[in-house]
């Protein structure tokens, strides 16, 4: 806000947005909010008139009126000086058509998403992803994030409002009418949905194959959908924060990369209630664990590097052979990081086999391969190979 006209946070609704802002601006802005029937249909009848007058103005769920970016656009022109707006958006602002046009220069964007395992922990400064790119092995220093305690983590995800409720039952709920809200009327407000139950069936269709390559035109056939309907509705719960696929890693000269996608959700608390699963459940019989725990880390990942100093790129890793990685990370660089999720308290190493290989990839590009398990010690497994706790993500 020192240097730029226009400051956008983004994220999932009830990630904390509106939260934050209140504790950056003063009294001397003006909030308004396109939550507001009243105030939305102001900004949509007349919008260069509701914006010729703001100066110093927070403007919240932004994603309602998408006309009002041009009229920020001729604002700002007439007034470049920095920290005039700030605006929240429940959907990515720079997959709107009329930010990438309107605002390209005068804007800059923070992605605020639900609360990291490092804030709950009061971790101001986690080390997790500049010790990987440094070619060190992980920090650890919360013993016993393990089994039972771990599984409880994943349940809950990182939204505030789940995490303020002591009994699963009512976490469980929140979450299911959290999606069935995101729907019946974000999806509204940013595009046209002729039919919200047929996004909502394939929601729930999405959190089974979570962790899992996903041929969606296959996923849409089983569910009556079209793959041009998949695809939109499928682009729509990105842009709504819901869901991300997880592109292929390759080189041009790695032609034996399969290029399917995965898909995780940004919230695994979301997972468990799509897929109505309980803690009793899940504690009972581990095998549903695996893909939720990698997703788990997947969205603590993202987290990190949303803060990271360095733009972070991530995807996955499989060749022909079906030999994985589950998460590459590479910086701007060029410097290449495998991350390998495994719900078990003991590696061994045929665990590193993915691992071996993207180094080989890689080459000289590779800095290290990290299996992240449900254990408390870290361990050497050969050249920058490492075994090492889940709870290493939230360390300082």
């Amino acid at each position: 806000m020192s240097d730029t006209p226009v400051v956008a946070i983004n994220g999932p609704r009830q990630s904390g947005k509106t939260t934050l802002v209140k504790t950056i601006v003063t009294s001397e802005w003006r909030y308004l909010t396109l939550d507001d029937q009243t105030v939305l249909e102001a900004a949509n009848s007349n919008p260069v008139g509701f914006v010729r007058d703001l100066d110093k103005a927070v403007i919240d769920e932004i994603q309602r009126a998408p006309a009002l970016m041009l009229a920020l656009k001729q604002s700002i022109d007439a007034d470049r000086r920095p920290g005039r707006f700030l605006i929240t958006g429940s959907a990515n602002v720079l997959t709107m058509p009329a930010a990438q046009e309107s605002l390209a220069g005068r804007i800059e964007v923070a992605t605020l998403l639900p609360l990291s395992q490092a804030e709950l922990a009061r971790a101001t400064n986690p080390v997790f992803l500049v010790a990987l790119f440094e070619g060190e092995p992980p920090r650890h220093v919360e013993r016993g994030a393990t089994g039972d305690v771990l599984i409880g983590k994943v349940f809950a995800g990182g939204y505030p409002e789940v995490l303020s409720r002591d009994n699963e039952g009512r976490r469980l709920a929140w979450c299911r009418q959290y999606l069935d809200a995101i729907v019946q009327r974000d999806l509204a407000d940013i595009a046209s949905v002729e039919k919200p139950v047929q996004a909502r069936r394939l929601i729930d269709a999405l959190a089974i194959q979570i962790g899992q390559l996903t041929n969606f035109s296959d996923l849409g056939g089983k569910l009556g959908l079209s793959s041009h309907t998949v695809a939109t509705y499928l682009n729509l719960l990105e842009q709504l924060f819901i869901v991300r696929r997880l592109e292929a890693w390759h080189r041009n000269a790695l032609k034996r990369l399969i290029k399917t996608p995965k898909l995780h959700f940004q919230d695994t608390g979301l997972v468990a209630a799509s897929r109505r699963l309980t803690l009793a459940r899940v504690k009972a019989d581990r095998t549903a664990f695996g893909p939720l725990l990698e997703g788990f880390v997947f969205a603590e990942l993202e987290k990190l590097a949303t803060v990271a100093e360095d733009p972070i790129a991530f995807s996955h890793y499989r060749d022909k052979d079906q030999v994985e990685v589950d998460f590459v990370l590479e910086n701007g660089s060029g410097a290449v990081v495998g991350v390998e999720v495994k719900a078990s308290a003991t590696v061994t190493a045929a665990d590193f086999a993915g691992l071996r290989k993207l180094a080989t990839a890689a080459g000289e590009d590779f800095r290290i391969g990290v299996v992240l398990y449900d254990g408390d010690e870290t361990l050497p497994f050969g050249d920058r190979l490492w075994a090492a706790p889940i709870s290493s993500l939230w360390a300082t």
